[in-house]
């Protein structure tokens, strides 16, 4: 894989990341040879796009944008659909619009003037996707983004848009859990987003992000909640909103109340939003089975999911270690 190699190279020539450089190398380099059937495919189409001109990212919102890439947009779209499915987004690249399941710029928009300018912060991207954040958190003008994402097809997914731009964005998206990472207490703004309610030990995801910051560092939290008193916590049965191995939700007073416990300070709830059918959307590029929020829904009463749980809102709370 000397395509990751070579960013490797280019990433980790920083004095505070380099030490870390060979275990984060070969790490990740033993999680791309694990035996997916699916690589073949998705390596052919990363050798498309990379035999291609490319263009230049910017931000065309909602979209990220890469205008001038050397080919036309049937080709980018016929190459793009043998990656689906596409969750995180939405993209334009040259005029082929591409409607990702989830509208992320919604979710930026919430939280990019509240917290800390990203403007030369080294920043790290817990549970990333295909890295539409983390080109976002990197044309905010990081020093550097170290996006994070066990899941193999959202780095094909990262790979191929990175394989249409010809700048250096300072950013790179590994295929490990945090839990895999060395401690790395260098970052200055650590984002987890749409993580938390996965874990099944809460107070261990919260200790190891704190972990990973630098001194006087910011977390960006967001995750789903509900509502109720200190100390109270939804554990579902089974599925939450058609999702696997959601473990926790707890009341905006018991989340603060973990992270008060996992020894954060200056604990502010900036937003706290519904989710809606026009964040969360079905569309062409989540594949054949494109169920999506409003499928999630009891179809009698969508303040309800179909398993009768509280339908999905989300809070974003940002503080300091």
């Amino acid at each position: 894989m000397k395509l990751f190699e070579d960013k490797f190279e280019l990433f980790f020539n920083d004095l505070h990341l380099q030490q870390f450089k060979e275990e984060c190398l070969s790490k990740s380099l033993k999680e791309f040879k694990i035996n997916n059937g699916n690589v073949p495919k998705w390596s052919v189409v990363l050798d498309e796009l990379n035999a291609l001109p490319k263009g230049e990212l910017d931000l065309n919102e909602p979209y990220l944008s890469i205008k001038n890439i050397g080919t036309t947009s049937e080709h980018i779209e016929s190459n793009l659909f043998k990656l689906l499915p596409w969750r995180k987004g939405p993209w334009i690249l040259n005029d082929l619009i591409l409607e990702s399941e989830w509208q992320g710029d919604l979710k930026w928009q919430r939280l990019k003037n509240k917290i800390t300018s990203l403007k030369n912060r080294r920043v790290l991207d817990v549970g990333a996707g295909n890295g539409y954040f983390t080109f976002r958190m990197a044309l905010e003008g990081a020093k550097k983004v170290l996006g994070i994402e066990p899941f193999l097809l959202f780095n094909y997914q990262y790979a191929a848009i990175d394989n249409l731009i010809n700048q250096n964005l300072n950013s790179i998206l590994l295929p490990l859990r945090l839990e895999e990472m060395p401690t790395m207490p260098v970052f200055e703004s650590v984002f987890s987003m749409g993580v938390l309610y996965h874990q099944k030990n809460h107070m261990e995801h919260l200790c190891m992000l704190k972990a990973m910051m630098a001194p006087e560092s910011e977390l960006i939290l967001e995750t789903l909640i509900v509502e109720g008193p200190k100390n109270y916590s939804l554990i579902p049965k089974g599925r939450y909103a058609n999702m696997r191995n959601v473990y926790c939700l707890p009341s905006i007073e018991t989340l603060k109340s973990w992270l008060i416990d996992a020894g954060y300070t200056n604990i502010n709830v900036i937003d706290i939003s519904k989710t809606t059918s026009k964040e969360q959307r079905k569309t062409q590029w989540i594949g054949d089975n494109p169920a999506s929020l409003e499928d999630f829904l009891d179809p009698s009463d969508p303040t309800l999911t179909v398993e009768g749980y509280p339908a999905p809102t989300r809070a974003i709370i940002i503080c300091n270690n």
